[in-house]
């Protein structure tokens, strides 16, 4: 049977926590042959070589501010509210409440009064195991953030030129976008300076909403202090710039959520026994029968590109504020080729058992579910009910984000766009498939290594 020619797949049962994206160096895989079969190839175990480097008093200061809501506009959601150590560095729904919601996971409720959210957030919050490798060119579902060494930044971004220089890894940049996010961090028009300034396009520049977040930490003198000793050539409060908040979140990302401990590891590592007979035989599948390492390559298990794989379309969407109809039409909005409409990145799949839902919108609440999805979409399709979509609660968007006209009228733009080969397996051998799929979870990386601070040098409630 012919492999299909791809397999994104960033999905998960959870169990504890943690981690996903990072800096610059094009990935070349590494293969050594397979303790179970000669006839299959398998990438080299993941080292520390394969992370950039990083300063534990960086990674300290990170972590606070990280945690600390004083980064968005109106102080009360932190990078932390949607990942989370206790829903493994994600936040256990399909689509967020960002800016005007309270609590974590699940349980996290929109407020009354003006702060309530104006709409979901629009796709799935990734977990953020492994950014820190030097594999990660790109960054967000679409790669709308990504190397680019022919820019003065080092990298493509929304802001095109206007980008800042600074940034040390395409990580440090990915982290402080959804500061300017008004569903995300930043909150809506009139709410506070820092959402004003995005309102009115002024990101960089002295009356820049980046810099108005910058002269918040100035004011605190504990997070100078950290600044100073951590990175020399800060003197003064003056001295923090944007990109040097977002360097040290980073690398607290980059050293918190490192999983490469995992029985498909060990099994790497030569350790014949650190797999069951069943994983070994839905290892057989995932890089053989199954074709899941057409897309899913590496010691990563992603190959860093974009796939069409007929997902269903619910909530708000990717659209621009202007627009009334709400679509994702991932990688296209990027590149404006109407080839990758319906295109996302193909995730990693490490730790992926913790981090359930799963899709660049959490369609699918199972790792069975999305796994039967990649083997045939269409029959996925005709049977998804989107009354199983574990939304956060915004009763007055259900009508528009839960709409099954609109996903029926999608539906076959969704499957002629599709890369995905039909592949028939035994009940027995999906199951196989997702027992392996648990073997690439390393459980001691999911609440990460320094975990949540009891109190941030703003005062504010860390959650």
């Amino acid at each position: 049977m012919n492999a299909a020619p791809c397999k994104p797949i960033r999905y998960t049962q959870r169990l504890s926590h943690i981690a996903l994206i990072s800096c610059a160096i094009l990935f070349s895989p590494l293969l050594i042959a397979s303790p179970a079969s000669d006839s299959i190839k398998l990438p080299a175990p993941l080292s520390a070589t394969d992370f950039i480097q990083t300063d534990e008093a960086r990674s300290r200061l990170g972590q606070l501010l990280f945690f600390d809501p004083i980064l968005s506009g109106n102080k009360n959601i932190a990078c932390s509210s949607c990942h989370h150590p206790e829903f493994a560095s994600a936040d256990g729904v399909a689509l967020s409440l960002g800016d005007g919601g309270q609590g974590l996971g699940p349980e996290r409720i929109p407020v009354t009064g003006k702060n309530r959210p104006e709409q979901r957030i629009g796709r799935n919050a990734p977990a953020l195991f492994n950014l820190g490798t030097k594999q990660f060119r790109s960054m967000f579902h679409d790669g709308r953030l990504e190397v680019d060494t022919q820019r003065a930044s080092g990298m493509r971004t929304p802001l095109e030129n206007d980008m800042l220089q600074g940034f040390d890894s395409i990580l440090s940049a990915q982290s402080m976008f959804p500061v300017l996010s008004p569903d995300e961090m930043a909150g809506h028009y009139n709410e506070n300076e820092v959402s004003r300034a995005v309102r009115m396009g002024l990101i960089t520049g002295p009356d820049g909403a980046w810099q108005k977040i910058s002269e918040r930490v100035q004011a605190i003198p504990e997070y100078v202090e950290q600044f100073k000793a951590a990175i020399p050539s800060i003197q003064q409060a003056s001295d923090i710039k944007f990109t040097d908040i977002s360097n040290v979140i980073a690398e607290f990302i980059s050293s918190e959520w490192q999983a490469v401990d995992s029985p498909f590891d060990r099994y790497l590592q030569g350790d014949a026994h650190a797999l069951s007979a069943v994983e070994q035989q839905g290892l057989q599948l995932f890089y053989g029968k199954a074709g899941c390492v057409s897309c899913h390559q590496g010691a990563l298990q992603t190959d860093h590109d974009f796939h069409a794989i007929a997902m269903p379309q619910f909530g708000p969407g990717k659209v621009a504020r202007f627009e009334s109809e709400p679509q994702d039409i991932g990688r296209m909005r990027v590149t404006g080729k109407p080839e990758d409409k319906y295109k996302f990145r193909t995730p990693s799949l490490r730790n992926v058992t913790l981090t359930a839902p799963y899709g660049h919108n959490g369609a699918f609440a199972t790792l069975d579910s999305i796994v039967r999805h990649h083997l045939n979409p269409a029959a996925s399709l005709a049977g998804f009910k989107l009354s199983a979509v574990k939304l956060a609660p915004l009763p007055e968007k259900d009508a528009k984000d839960l709409n099954q006209a609109r996903l029926d009228r999608v539906v076959p733009e969704l499957l002629a766009a599709n890369e995905l080969a039909v592949i028939e397996l035994a009940d027995s051998e999906i199951s196989a498939l997702v027992a392996f799929l648990h073997a690439l979870t390393d459980s001691r990386s999911g609440a990460g290594k320094l975990g949540k601070p009891q109190a941030v040098p703003s005062g504010l409630a860390v959650e």
